[in-house]
């Protein structure tokens, strides 16, 4: 590990040097590429510095402990085990750091919600989840922009795709996918009954041009007048645009736009994200033997996360995680959540890197 911090380090001071050049400051694609690589390996930098120095006050205060006697060495051997705790939670964020990077980290997030099972009810839990990430964005001064609504007979979403752009909403976002299950009475609900329904989320890393290369003798594009709700013009041009992909099956449909070639664009957008995440998943099967699908059937009891109302509940599954603050939850604050999904991930990573075959 320490031959591979040396290399990082002067990395990391051939990078600081070149973001000093005017010719690089010039040309804005290599200076923001530059400035992301820069902070990744500050972070690394700063751990190790921080390491290296706490080592150095380690052998002094050991030294000071065997050559000190009473209240003097039990000061000085407090020091020494505060110092090691130190360095050694200093040393696994260090080791964490150096993990190899989600290759979707830097990339912006789609999001799709999806009423699943429970009828209406489970539409508007979609849009209640649609609530909880706008004011998850809103907090951690993400962008988000939507990119496409089915809005559902009672006002909730039969699906709603949304573009979260921002630093960190891979890493943050990518938990989210899965079935979360809603325990509530409903509002249609005349005997005041709780129900259970459930709503899907997948997380897409959102795709460019250059990752994804997409044939246009692969596409059939359909026009059509758009349905549900508008303003002029929106339900009297044919402005919708639904693409099939022919060569994978998938299908995307937008409409929101007043725009034929805004709807289009979008949906394209949305397409090049999908067919992305395919790839992804072709390669990771192969690696792993296994495909995992975030949503499966959308079925109750593939759930992630239940939100209970009676109990102002909310549980993650995946790492048996309960908090009594679903109001809070619901109105954007997931960072408790999410850290411990975080924190989770991270420590399965490690534990993979210490045994690679799994012993």
């Amino acid at each position: 590990m320490f031959d591979r911090l040396e290399s990082l380090e002067r990395e990391y001071e051939e990078v600081e040097a070149r973001l000093a050049d005017p010719a690089v400051i010039a040309d804005q694609t290599a200076y923001t590429a530059l400035t992301r690589r820069y902070r990744e390996l500050e972070a690394v930098v700063k751990r190790s510095r921080q390491v290296r120095s706490l080592t150095g006050d380690l052998a002094v205060a050991r030294e000071m402990a065997a050559e000190s006697s009473g209240d003097d060495r039990t000061e000085m051997r407090a020091e020494v085990e505060s110092t090691e705790a130190e360095i050694e939670r200093l040393t696994e964020e260090l080791r964490a750091l150096m993990l190899p990077k989600d290759p979707n980290d830097d990339k912006n997030v789609l999001i799709e919600i999806r009423g699943a099972e429970g009828g209406e009810e489970a539409n508007l839990f979609a849009r209640d989840l649609f609530e909880m990430y706008k004011g998850y964005a809103g907090r951690l001064g993400w962008g988000f922009e939507v990119m496409g609504t089915d809005v559902s007979d009672m006002g909730g979403f039969n699906e709603v795709t949304v573009l979260v752009k921002g630093d960190g909403v891979w890493s943050r976002l990518k938990h989210e996918g899965g079935v979360h299950r809603v325990q509530r009475v409903p509002v249609t609900e005349s005997q005041g009954r709780i129900h259970t329904s459930s709503a899907t989320v997948t997380v897409l890393p959102e795709a460019e041009e250059v990752d994804v290369a997409i044939d246009p003798n692969d596409l059939q594009i359909d026009v059509y007048r758009s349905s549900g709700p508008g303003g002029q013009s929106v339900n009297t041009t044919d402005s919708a645009v639904r693409i099939t992909h022919k060569p994978s099956g998938l299908v995307v449909a937008m409409q929101d736009e007043k725009s034929q070639i805004q709807n289009r664009a979008k949906a394209l957008a949305v397409l090049r994200s999908r067919l992305l995440k395919l790839e992804q998943d072709r390669q990771a099967a192969e690696l792993s033997g296994q495909r995992r699908d975030q949503v499966g059937g959308g079925g109750r009891s593939e759930k992630i996360r239940t939100y209970n109302f009676k109990e102002s509940r909310v549980t993650d599954h995946r790492i048996g995680l309960t908090l009594y603050k679903l109001d809070k939850v619901l109105a954007g604050e997931l960072d408790e959540v999410s850290d411990a999904l975080v924190t989770d991930e991270r420590a399965t990573r490690l534990a993979e890197a210490d045994d690679p075959a799994g012993r």
